[in-house]
């Protein structure tokens, strides 16, 4: 039998949770759609009509299976689908959803995509390998308004350094069939001043997710911006 509470109220006696962040894969789905949507976790135990310490279970408690009837709860507060929240689209590229009838294109202005940039995460860039162009992620920030990523020497990313290269980063909802992209076009060099490398390596939002040694710094400056938005 599943661990967990026998129905969306809380259970009699709380679950065995002592810390804050999310355990189970469940949990983890929750507290990041949360996140996107600005909700916190009274206002989606509002939404869905469920008592606020049965939501927390469901956030921390890795055991947590609760029924279709609250996943479907769930994904319709959270504007979501329940394969989402379930994991099952798991391994499948964002956009296979269905496309809206009415979608409109919107241009984003310099401003709007810079700050969608600023909003840090994986990015891909596209670069020239002696075998063909070559488009990799990496985990990148911005810095005084340049793109900022750690690699590996001889790595394809490392490529990049010396070169004009483009990078892309977008999000894609495939519950409303909404997302948004932006595009740079720059030129790419390598980081060697050791105080400029301190600095990037102390401001750094995240290691690589790639792991091992990536201690080689590209930084892309700008030289054009562009993006747009698309709405259901």
């Amino acid at each position: 039998m599943a661990d967990q509470p026998p129905s969306n109220q809380s259970p009699s006696k709380p679950p065995d949770v002592d810390r804050d962040a999310p355990l189970g894969d469940l949990g983890r789905r929750l507290t990041l759609r949360r996140g996107e949507l600005g909700l916190s976790r009274e206002e989606t135990a509002s939404r869905t009509g469920m008592a606020v310490s049965y939501l927390r279970y469901l956030e921390e408690h890795p055991g947590a299976a609760p029924d279709a009837g609250v996943l479907r709860r769930l994904a319709g507060a959270l504007s979501t689908t329940v394969a989402e929240l379930a994991g099952g689209n798991t391994g499948l590229p964002a956009g296979t959803g269905r496309a809206s009838r009415n979608a409109r294109f919107t241009e984003l202005s310099a401003g709007e995509s810079r700050a969608l940039l600023r909003t840090h995460g994986v990015g891909r860039i596209a670069v020239s390998t002696p075998e063909g162009p070559a488009v990799v992620p990496v985990n990148y920030s911005v810095v005084e308004g340049a793109i900022v990523f750690r690699t590996a020497a001889d790595t394809t990313p490392s490529l990049a350094a010396g070169h004009r290269v483009a990078f892309e980063v977008d999000r894609v909802d495939d519950a409303l069939s909404e997302g948004w992209s932006v595009l740079v076009r720059g030129d790419a060099r390598t980081v060697t001043d050791p105080e400029a490398v301190r600095l990037l390596t102390e401001l750094a939002h995240s290691t690589p997710w790639s792991g091992g040694e990536r201690d080689l710094w590209i930084r892309i400056d700008p030289v054009a911006v562009t993006g747009r938005r698309i709405t259901a």
